[in-house]
């Protein structure tokens, strides 16, 4: 029997016994507890329908009474199989479970999912275990008792945070291909948004420590590296903010939007006759603020849904872990030398002084300089080993840099502010959507080391590291409100000297 702090929930149903050798009408297994024997636990449970010959699967509070949380559609069973999950009643179950946790988010369309054979799939096990954790941690944030609730999610959190779940968790969004996996993470991220917002309204003028919720997994195939990842809005942290605060509103505005970025470089590894090189190039960086309720609430609880953050700086670092075998690195990037055009411009002006004087005639000259700047600055640096690539998003009126600084009240009032009507005017620096986009056709410099031949036949691991900062400044809203966020990530890639 799998441990309450931590279940198999597969292999248990895997192990029930056919139903004519049960001795209830329901078989069932702890799924997290309260650390007191007086409080009650989350449970799982199996029960049987003779009638139609079908199974329900459940999760119950197990009080005195059990209280119903969540119930499956009924499942068939199939009496020419000798198991009582057989492979196709373990698929709709799978396919149950993943369909109300993406019913949890915003978008309610009945989406089609299709598995092949389960057999055919590596790890399934570990990949059900995850999407039945992930749907019992919706529904201990929505549906749980609050006796109940604070030890369960501590508990599934860590579950889901563990290396065996991250593992799954890669092969979980394969499974379900990108968009699917887009409306997984938004309705999760929507759950956590919610529990976050009911922590900070619990413990209101107190510091508490929230749920980091950032969730990223890379992937290195084919001379490619990708990193994709998601992280809540409401999560990040604050690097800087004005004062006063935010009203509600727009606060509500601000914090249902989550952070959704695809990192994506190709690689290369050339022989030389004495060492080798790796070289990587830049082939995607995309970063879009994605709201997780419809507009219609963004418009009812918030101020809408064009008033939200923007990315403002993306700093990315690519170490090679073991460097013994690294005999330089080299980046592809020269330091910024802007040409400068200098427009000097006269001005002449006479007057007649007053009576008895001279009649005095003023000149004077003025020069201004026009210097021509795209809205984001592209960087490369080095450090050590390490070689780095940087975007800064800088104002266009002053040039100074968004991430560190803050707009004057006269330009938050000024209704022609380059940030305001931001992802609709033909100048803005961003998507029609609010994202980024930086492509190798205008960013595809690289980064490149040699590495000494002993490295031959070798595996190396790269680290990424990442940082992205988002930034709020009023777009349709009058507000003096603004802030600046960030999160931190880092992955493991890996590459193939030969």
């Amino acid at each position: 029997m799998a441990s309450c702090c931590n279940p198999d929930i597969f292999t248990w149903i895997q192990s029930l016994p056919p139903i004519t050798q049960w001795r209830a009408g329901s078989m069932s297994i702890c799924i997290c507890s309260s650390p007191t024997s007086s409080h009650p636990s989350l449970n799982f449970s199996v029960t049987k329908n003779l009638e139609n010959s079908s199974l329900s699967i459940s999760i119950f509070a197990d009080f005195n009474l059990p209280v119903p949380l969540w119930a499956s559609k009924p499942l068939t069973i199939n009496s020419k199989s000798s198991k009582l999950f057989d492979e196709a009643t373990i698929s709709c179950l799978t396919i149950n479970v993943i369909k109300d946790v993406l019913n949890y988010g915003s978008n309610k369309k009945n989406p089609l999912i299709r598995f092949p054979k389960l057999e055919s799939i590596s790890g399934f096990k570990d990949i059900f275990n995850l999407a039945f954790l992930t749907l019992a941690l919706l529904i201990c944030i929505y549906e749980a008792p609050a006796d109940l609730r604070s030890a369960c999610l501590n508990s599934l959190t860590n579950q889901l945070t563990s290396c065996q779940s991250r593992v799954a968790s890669k092969s979980l969004m394969k499974l379900l291909g990108s968009n699917l996996e887009e409306q997984w993470m938004r309705s999760l991220n929507l759950a956590i948004t919610n529990w976050i917002a009911e922590i900070q309204a619990t413990h209101r003028g107190r510091m508490m420590k929230t749920p980091s919720p950032l969730f990223s997994y890379a992937i290195a195939t084919f001379g490619f590296w990708k990193v994709q990842l998601y992280c809540p809005v409401m999560a990040m942290d604050l690097v800087n903010s004005s004062n006063p605060c935010a009203d509600e509103r727009l606060l509500f505005s601000l914090n249902y939007h989550q952070l959704e970025g695809v990192i994506q470089f190709n690689y290369k590894v050339i022989v030389q006759e004495k060492w080798v090189d790796v070289m990587v190039n830049i082939d995607n960086i995309r970063c879009d603020i994605k709201r997780l309720v419809n507009e219609t609430l963004l418009n009812e609880r918030g101020v809408g849904a064009d008033d939200k953050h923007f990315p403002s700086r993306i700093s990315l670092q690519l170490t090679p872990t073991i460097q013994c075998n690294i005999l330089s690195v080299s980046v592809s990037k020269s330091t910024d030398n802007p040409t400068r055009e200098i427009g000097l411009e006269r001005s002449i002006e006479t007057s007649f002084d007053p009576p008895n004087t001279f009649l005095g005639l003023k000149v004077s000259a003025g020069e201004t300089t026009t210097v021509s700047m795209k809205p984001w600055k592209f960087e490369q640096s080095v450090d050590g080993y390490s070689g780095t690539v940087h975007w800064f998003l800088h104002d266009s009126i002053d040039g100074r840099e968004v991430v560190s600084s803050r707009p004057s009240k006269l330009s938050l009032i000024n209704p022609k502010a380059w940030f305001k009507d931001r992802y609709s005017s033909v100048y803005r620096p961003f998507t029609r959507q609010g994202g980024v986009i930086f492509a190798g056709d205008d960013y595809g410099e690289r980064i490149w080391w040699k590495v000494d031949k002993s490295a031959m036949g070798k595996t190396m691991e790269w680290e990424i590291r990442g940082w992205i900062w988002v930034t709020y400044w009023p777009n349709k809203h009058r507000t003096f409100y603004t802030e600046t966020k960030r999160l931190e990530f880092r992955e493991i890639l890996h590459l193939n000297i030969c």
